[in-house]
């Protein structure tokens, strides 16, 4: 149900925070169903690991989005900070690194970086709600989302939208969130310049049947991770994973996985509060589901399916659908 606070036909400009995941790709498809132009909708992803070698996020992700972005004939703009979540995370008496983004001239906006204290970090983001131990969502997510709108002057004196998907059935933190509030990137101060931005979250209240419904109804291929087993779009080692999400990112890629093992025993802290992750690997079973073909198309960077299935193809409920709800924070 749309909340009563918000006139959703009022708005100049749409920006939907696009993760690839069923939730973002719900939203998406939430402003359709309720009438929104296309031509005022731009899907956002923040490039987790920033335009480096792929380290903690799925390999295939950037692409799978931008094939969406093209199947629905929508635009896309990649944030990132620079360096990406291994930069950040191996900061050493230093500062944060510069927040970058795609303009629609084709340009590339970097901000940032320049200012504040040094810090340290060497250590993995922490299960918590509190997103100063959390900073994979603040620093490499709302950050570089909220750089990327206060530093463009074409969100100046228009109205716009940023829709985000979380939902209150994936962890009490969200459920507490507000469905309708202004946006961090608000400026609306009664002078000459006004940068008006409210966030909408319309999926708040839904339960995941729902989501699922309107994905088959628009017959979306969904993010490959579902079919192999993930329950949610995360980056593949998603702090808040489980033992059998771990045992499975391990099955899919075991390089990788030894060098995010080598940093933890590096740090002397461990990802998961009171276990390691060798343990909580052992402790795991990864998901059946797993095909060659499913593993490679997940760690490739080419995403080569529809996006949309061809009407002669029947859509299938992902394996992960209905799974672990294991990745909110509480």
């Amino acid at each position: 149900m749309m909340d009563n606070k918000i006139n959703l036909l009022s708005y100049d400009k749409y920006i939907v925070s696009f993760s690839g995941g069923k939730d973002s790709t719900t939203s998406f498809l939430y402003l359709l169903d309720h009438g929104v132009s296309i031509d005022r909708i731009e899907l956002w992803h923040q490039e987790v690991d920033g335009r480096e070698n792929t380290f903690f996020d799925w390999e295939v992700t950037p692409d799978y989005c931008r094939q969406f972005a093209e199947a629905f004939h929508v635009p896309i703009y990649y944030q990132w900070k620079e360096g990406g979540f291994y930069r950040e995370m191996m900061r050493d008496n230093s500062r944060t690194a510069p927040n970058c983004f795609e303009r629609p001239d084709g340009k590339i906006g970097r901000v940032g970086g320049k200012r504040g204290k040094p810090g340290t970090r060497l250590r993995f983001p922490q299960c918590s709600p509190d997103l100063r131990v959390r900073w994979c969502s603040s620093y490499l997510k709302i950050d570089v989302c909220s750089a990327a709108i206060i530093n463009q002057p074409r969100f100046k004196n228009i109205r716009t939208l940023v829709i985000s998907g979380e939902r209150g059935e994936e962890s009490a933190a969200r459920a507490s969130y507000a469905i309708f509030e202004p946006d961090r990137a608000d400026l609306r101060d009664g002078k000459q310049f006004t940068r008006h931005v409210d966030r909408f979250r319309p999926l708040r209240d839904w339960k995941e049947q729902q989501v699922w419904e309107i994905i088959e109804r628009y017959r979306v291929r969904v993010h490959p991770c579902y079919y192999m087993g993930w329950s949610r779009c995360s980056c593949k080692f998603c702090v808040f994973g489980n033992k059998n999400q771990f045992a499975s990112a391990n099955h899919i890629s075991p390089q990788q996985m030894r060098k995010v093992i080598s940093l933890e025993e590096q740090f002397g802290w461990t990802m998961k509060r009171g276990i390691s992750l060798p343990a909580l690997i052992a402790a795991g079973t990864p998901y059946k589901n797993i095909t060659e073909e499913l593993k490679q198309l997940a760690i490739g960077y080419n995403y080569d399916q529809p996006i949309i299935l061809p009407s002669d193809e029947k859509w299938k409920l992902p394996a992960g659908a209905y799974g672990e709800m294991c990745c909110g924070a509480t």
